[in-house]
């Protein structure tokens, strides 16, 4: 492969990029508008209150056009909550991907149940429909599909095979914001949507989360599981005898300086996620046809979107550079003043948390400990996944459509990639 741009900064060449980024990569975006809400909560002294977080979650609850919100301290209360309140208990089973942030997976170790793990797409790296059947059991209760890095996971299918065995769908959305499967809004397909909104999503409120949903009886379990003083308000016959004490042990109520943050971020987000969505696919349409460089975006026309693209990643193709490993490949990208980093979350399921740790003491590893069977998962179960570290890779996450800024960028990948020969000798070389 001959290069076809200047040389490499790695061997002494140019840095692609040269301009000073000013403040596209500052998030979140911060104005008196957000200081403002945080004064008017400190001065009344209402942090612990619910007023503020009660008009959040109506705001939330008409963004997404679903009858209930909820808000919680963080985004992992807002997935376990969610899972109790699908009816998941000891001795059950959800299916998630391992290529996720833990809190996808691992709070169902506080209910009593497990998790097993499905494959996730190559292209997508999301949860592969494919491969959720045949790990269905009789203990199944919930499928957990990651909208990860953005991407929206496919849905259609997920939900026919949910609603042919009978299973709760939870979408874990922490990634995808205000993204699209085919026109609809993440989280409002499954019947439950949680997500985190901490200070480094591209909705981000401080630290919290929140669940969304058409259901009045899930969102009435999650309330009673960590909303001990909104419990009296419940008009499930199941749950009203137990009003005034939260059925999880544990209180998820948001801090009010976060809610009234989520709120002001909540009124701007559509237009600062566009922006950032133009920003995004101008960087990989820049790109396009690169060798060895593959676009993590749903296809133009498909109806689905990236959201607030948290968390960007490209798909790398080591067969069209002739076999380059990826390492060498994001070291000169780095060179060229670019951030980038190989892979993505380490698989979950090969973790020893996952398979040897007894964290409550029954004498046995917790994820298997109300099991009947050894459902662990070795090295080499999950070959797509375990891939990943050699098969992606980070890309800059901009905020702002400035194309010229985007350009240098994008140049720092052309380079690499179009300097696959002069990699292949300094990675022989070393």
């Amino acid at each position: 492969m001959a290069n076809v741009t200047s040389p490499l900064a790695l061997l002494g060449g140019p840095q692609a990029v040269r301009s000073d980024p000013g403040d596209m990569f500052t998030w979140p975006i911060i104005t008196a508008e957000d200081e403002q809400a945080v004064l008017d909560v400190l001065r009344v002294g209402g942090m612990s209150s619910t007023e503020v977080t009660v008009q959040f979650e109506a705001e939330l609850a008409a963004w997404h056009d679903v009858r209930h919100a909820l808000c919680t301290n963080t985004g992992t209360n807002a997935l376990l909550a969610a899972m109790w309140a699908c009816g998941v208990g000891v001795g059950d089973e959800i299916i998630a991907p391992s290529l996720t942030y833990w809190a996808s997976a691992l709070p169902v170790f506080s209910l009593g149940g497990t998790v097993v793990f499905a494959e996730v797409q190559a292209d997508t790296i999301t949860l592969d429909p494919a491969d959720l059947e045949h790990r269905i059991t009789e203990r199944t209760k919930a499928i957990v599909p990651v909208h990860y890095a953005g991407y929206p996971a496919d849905m259609d299918p997920i939900m026919e095979l949910a609603e042919r065995y009978g299973l709760k769908v939870i979408e874990d959305v922490s990634h995808a914001q205000g993204g699209l499967y085919k026109g609809r809004l993440l989280g409002t397909i499954g019947h439950i949507g949680a997500m985190s909104i901490m200070s480094g999503k591209s909705l981000a409120c401080g630290e919290g989360g929140f669940l969304i949903t058409r259901d009045s009886e899930l969102y009435e379990r999650a309330v009673a599981f960590g909303h001990y003083e909104r419990t009296a308000q419940l008009e499930h016959p199941a749950l009203k005898p137990f009003a005034g004490l939260p059925w999880g042990g544990a209180k998820h109520r948001m801090h009010q300086l976060s809610s009234a943050v989520g709120r002001v971020q909540l009124r701007h987000y559509r237009d600062r996620m566009e922006e950032i969505q133009r920003a995004m696919n101008h960087f990989w349409d820049l790109l396009q046809g690169v060798p060895g460089l593959k676009a993590h975006r749903p296809a133009t026309g498909s109806g689905s979107t990236m959201g607030g693209w948290y968390a960007a990643h490209g798909i790398y193709r080591a067969e069209e550079l002739g076999g380059l490993d990826i390492h060498p490949f994001v070291e000169a990208v780095r060179a060229e003043g670019a951030p980038t980093s190989a892979g993505a979350n380490s698989p979950l399921h090969l973790h020893p948390l996952l398979n040897e740790a007894d964290i409550y003491g029954h004498g046995r590893p917790t994820r298997i400990a109300n099991s009947d069977r050894d459902l662990r998962q070795g090295p080499g179960s999950l070959p797509v996944t375990e891939s990943i570290p050699t098969t992606c890779y980070s890309i800059p996450w901009f905020k702002h459509h400035r194309p010229a800024i985007i350009a240098e960028y994008a140049e720092a990948f052309r380079k690499a990639a179009e300097n696959a020969d002069a990699l292949h000798a300094t990675d022989d070389d070393a």
